[in-house]
């Protein structure tokens, strides 16, 4: 799920592979993340599908750092350390998603490429939803967007806001 959020916020498309045992049967694992992705996907699709790159992809350790490449030049792996300073952006028309790549443990984000100030999102800010749960509260300043989150977790996966 990591990966295609980072994908999509570049642009890109995720060519996902599924293998099959001999006899055409999914494996375990690969069920899961199958039933995982399409549980993430039921609440979470309008930050994927028909959405744009954003001014930046994204903000974060893994997105300002360079990522060595592994075995055949793959580098998806790092995903799976992502934390929630890890954020990436996508959006659609004025609407504007922001996916954390983990839930936070202390039940808030900051989001600093929407700090107040910050010519990356000049206009106001009216409305933080999270997708799946509903409007949160937010403060916007210099430091950037804070939002906060439900006690609540409403996936397992990555939380996404919508910003208007």
């Amino acid at each position: 799920m990591k990966l295609l959020v980072d994908i999509v916020s570049k642009n890109g498309n995720l060519l996902l592979s599924v293998p099959l045992r001999a006899d055409g049967t999914l494996d375990d694992k690969e069920e899961v993340i199958l039933n995982d992705l399409g549980e993430w996907m039921s609440v979470n699709k309008e930050c994927i599908i028909d959405t744009r790159p954003w001014k930046v992809f994204g903000e974060g350790p893994i997105a300002e750092s360079a990522i060595p490449l592994n075995a055949q030049g793959f580098n998806e792996g790092a995903y799976n350390k992502a934390t929630a300073k890890e954020i990436r952006f996508t959006q659609n028309g004025q609407k504007l998603y922001a996916t954390v790549l983990a839930w936070p443990e202390e039940r808030q984000v900051l989001i600093k490429s929407l700090a107040d100030g910050n010519s990356l999102y000049p206009g106001k800010i009216k409305k933080v939803e999270l997708l799946g749960y509903g409007k949160v509260s937010f403060t916007r300043t210099p430091n950037g967007l804070l939002v906060n989150l439900p006690d609540k977790q409403v996936n397992k996966i990555a939380p996404v806001f919508k910003i208007n």
